[in-house]
């Protein structure tokens, strides 16, 4: 045997030797920290890293690759970084951010990472998707046209959703913007929508009232939360609605409908400045990247309802912003406005009076939604908004001490009952069938007796009857959307009987003195 054989077989008998070896060698890249704090880092030495790409530290800290320059990139931490100095080895993963989906998140409370904080065992995952994916192109998208109920009547009849659709919810703190969003939760529990809430930068104990509330109340077992709280690394708060996001779309790419809630991209939007400006980004209006509208615009973009080629499953959108004083013309807000399609606008004014949801109805709109709302409630429902509208601008005339006429006057005190069905207690989202009798009693006229006082109980009274008396026509309304003839008259003289007997009950309590 020739000496270039023996050589050839030596060589390939340690390629073998070495692929089975346990202790193969690896090539690794190691970079040096150069300066670390607030959650960033500066890194050294890593020179074929690429965007968004995973960094990982000596102490097992993991980075997100946000800046690169010619000799150095700028990476945003994941956890704390107590134990990272200047000098600390940084190596590369060759992986981009990613989370764990599948039917194993159902229930459980995460991280933007995917790891259990609600104490339960490891998530089983399906698979581990990219927190940054691409939204579907226009060909592989449908019309929205299925309802979005969100339970709650000022939005279901007037402010309609679809799935499918990115409606923005925006207003002052402390307006209930994510009071909205968590009935609209507590709605789908007997729905066939998954939901997916994503806290940016929330307390964690207003995080776990939230979860309780939708524990008692909705269906636990159809949620995934996923916590970015207040005292997490910004970086883990900053990728925290994308992790959201695609974990809602495994769901959507199943052929399933599922919300997603983003609580809130005004917060978001700040980390993501705060991040910027400690890594160099050049600032532009009100200190904000330039790119801050992108960030939002390719999130929000991803929501969709997918054509039946593709499964036809929905993805719809709830973001959640928040003004100051009521400035909707600021940069975030704009932005947001401009990027989804409608708002829900929550007023301060509206919530200290008392009326809850705290609903602008003049400036609040849909584009969408109008196409998917339910005829049963579409038909009652097609003059209300204008009809809201009169009552109001009246109310506000007779302040002044005007002498109005009967018919004004009849006019005000329908819509002051009007305005009273329309205001609901949280956790307590109607079904479309009490929505619609609600609406039908007060389009015919059978509140007008009825002392304002007493709507509240009414609106109880009346849905405790219909689902005692009339549960069949309630099943039909709720399964089809659609009010008959007869169930319109039917619906009628159940709330005539209501009034009735509520107008009964109260002069016998003025007789007693009870």
């Amino acid at each position: 045997m020739s000496f270039e054989s023996e050589l050839s077989q030596w060589i390939a008998g340690e390629r073998d030797r070495l692929g089975q070896s346990e202790t193969a060698p690896e090539l690794q890249r190691i970079g040096r920290v150069e300066q670390v704090g607030d959650g960033v880092a500066t890194v050294l030495g890593l020179r074929q890293t690429r965007l968004d790409e995973l960094l990982r530290f000596e102490d097992g800290t993991l980075g997100l690759t946000m800046t690169i320059a010619e000799e150095s990139l700028g990476c945003v931490l994941l956890s704390s970084d107590d134990a990272i100095a200047a000098g600390s080895r940084v190596f590369n993963t060759g992986r981009i951010a990613q989370v764990p989906v599948g039917e194993g998140l159902l229930g459980r409370v995460v991280s933007p990472l995917g790891e259990p904080l609600d104490d339960g065992p490891p998530i089983t995952a399906t698979r581990h998707d990219p927190i940054e994916r691409p939204a579907p192109g226009i060909v592989d998208r449908e019309l929205v046209t299925e309802p979005m109920l969100t339970g709650l009547t000022v939005i279901d009849a007037m402010i309609p959703l679809g799935r499918g659709q990115r409606q923005l919810i925006i207003g002052d703190r402390k307006t209930g913007k994510t009071a909205v969003a968590v009935d609209t939760i507590i709605n789908q529990r007997n729905t066939d929508v998954v939901c997916v809430y994503a806290a940016i930068g929330q307390k964690t104990s207003t995080v776990a009232r939230m979860v309780d509330a939708v524990r008692t109340h909705g269906n636990i077992d159809k949620c995934i939360f996923v916590v970015g709280a207040a005292d997490a690394a910004p970086g883990a708060q900053w990728i925290t609605p994308y992790a959201a996001c695609t974990i809602a779309e495994y769901f959507r790419d199943q052929g399933q409908h599922a919300l997603l809630i983003l609580d809130d991209l005004s917060k978001h939007a700040m980390i993501y400045r705060q991040l910027s400006l400690l890594l160099r980004k050049p600032p532009g209006r009100e200190a904000y990247p330039g790119d801050v509208f992108y960030l939002h615009a390719r999130l929000l973009e991803r929501a969709a309802k997918l054509s039946d080629d593709l499964g036809g499953g929905s993805l719809t959108a709830l973001p959640i912003a928040e003004t100051q004083a009521g400035n909707l013309t600021a940069y975030i807000p704009t932005n947001l406005i401009s990027i989804t399609d409608g708002q829900i606008i929550l007023e301060q004014k509206l919530f200290y009076e008392g009326q809850k949801p705290a609903v602008n109805v003049g400036m609040s709109v849909s584009r969408v939604g109008g196409a998917t709302q339910a005829k049963a409630i579409k038909a009652l429902a097609h003059s209300l908004k204008l009809d809201y509208a009169q009552y109001l601008e009246l109310e506000i005339f007779t302040r002044f001490g005007a002498m109005v006429d009967d018919r004004t006057a009849k006019t005000i005190a329908r819509g002051r009952r009007l305005r009273a069905i329309l205001g609901q207690p949280e956790y307590n989202p109607l079904l479309l069938s009490q929505q619609v009798a609600l609406l039908l009693a007060a389009s015919e006229g059978h509140l007008d007796d009825v002392p304002l006082s007493d709507v509240p109980k009414f609106r109880d009274a009346l849905a405790k009857r219909l689902s005692d008396e009339r549960p069949k026509i309630m099943a039909d309304i709720d399964a089809t959307g659609t009010l008959s003839d007869s169930a319109r008259a039917a619906l009628g003289q159940e709330a005539v009987a209501c009034a009735r007997d509520l107008s009964t009950l109260s002069d016998a309590q003025g007789k007693t003195g009870g």
